[in-house]
């Protein structure tokens, strides 16, 4: 799909509105007039937005945040469908449900900036004849933007199934979770211009845990050897398609953001001055500072 150019590769942590980054991502006492995202944007060149998913958007939000990032020409959004198209599947979605999502949505696409719409299913989401007919459902609904879909069951690996994102071109999201029976494993799958990887952690007490919370769930902090793997598939991945998502979602503590600097300095990106708060509660980044060289 990129013969002539390797692809746009964009790293990044997934969301950014944590109360535990507080001083460790974030500078302690940062002021109020200081957006996390304006903080961000120099170091990353995307943000998964997952509030999404718990509620459309407000479109005034979007604007503001196109605003937060424009120090960084290069920073895109991509953005969590809302979960009544992908958790609360007893009834599809009303219209008027369908056109609040755009909505909210409509401010990034039109600024350029929406880099893709995320589709992610629960574990639970098997692969049966009438969860087939939901999914082609989403597909074809959402079909006018840059799709990746994130299926974690085991039962969706076979080829007709990337066949059929092939055929639609919306992309497979290649994912680290913690592994079970039946879950998927890691890939470097393929199936459209769009590329997306995104990384859950490995916390395998707590990911099926009922009475874990969010925190619990991705409590993980990837070590470089862990990492490795990943920076194999990122060097083929970006020789097929033309822009290339990278997601940490193990936010708790800031760990999502540590695993994409360290991502990024895997695939020979340049780093901005890490922030010594930041250092000084994963002392391992200074490695990267090293790795650097002198200024």
């Amino acid at each position: 799909m990129n013969e002539d150019s390797e692809a746009v590769i964009r790293v990044g942590p997934a969301g950014w509105s944590y109360e535990d980054w507080a001083g460790i991502v974030y500078p302690p006492g940062m002021p109020r007039t200081l957006h996390p995202l304006a903080f961000l944007c120099p170091f990353f060149d995307v943000v998964e937005i997952n509030s999404s998913f718990y509620r459309p958007l407000n479109p005034k939000h979007g604007a503001t945040w196109l605003k937060k990032v424009e120090a960084n020409p290069r920073f895109s959004f991509t953005v969590k469908l809302w979960e009544r198209f992908t958790h609360q599947r007893d009834a599809w979605p009303e219209d008027r449900e369908l056109r609040m999502f755009l909505d909210g949505i409509t401010p990034l696409a039109e600024a350029g900036k929406l880099g893709a719409l995320l589709i992610q299913f629960p574990w639970s989401f098997k692969r049966t004849p009438e969860n087939r007919q939901w999914l082609a459902r989403v597909l074809d609904t959402f079909s006018a933007y840059p799709l990746t879909l994130e299926i974690r069951h085991a039962s969706w690996d076979r080829p007709e199934v990337y066949r059929g994102l092939a055929e639609r071109r919306a992309a497979f999201c290649n994912i680290d979770q913690p592994l079970f029976s039946n879950s998927l494993a890691p890939t470097a799958r393929v199936t459209a211009p769009v590329g997306y990887i995104r990384l859950h952690g490995r916390n395998h007490d707590d990911w099926f845990r009922e009475d874990a919370d969010r925190n619990d769930r991705y409590n993980y902090l990837y070590r470089p050897d862990e990492l490795a793997p990943w920076i194999d598939k990122i060097k083929r991945m970006k020789k097929q398609v033309n822009e290339l998502f990278i997601v940490t979602n193990n936010h708790y503590r800031g760990q999502a953001v540590v695993n994409a600097l360290e991502i990024q300095a895997a695939i020979g990106r340049p780093l901005p001055a890490i922030p010594k708060h930041l250092i000084d509660e994963y002392p391992r980044l200074r490695l990267l500072l090293r790795e650097a060289g002198p200024e």
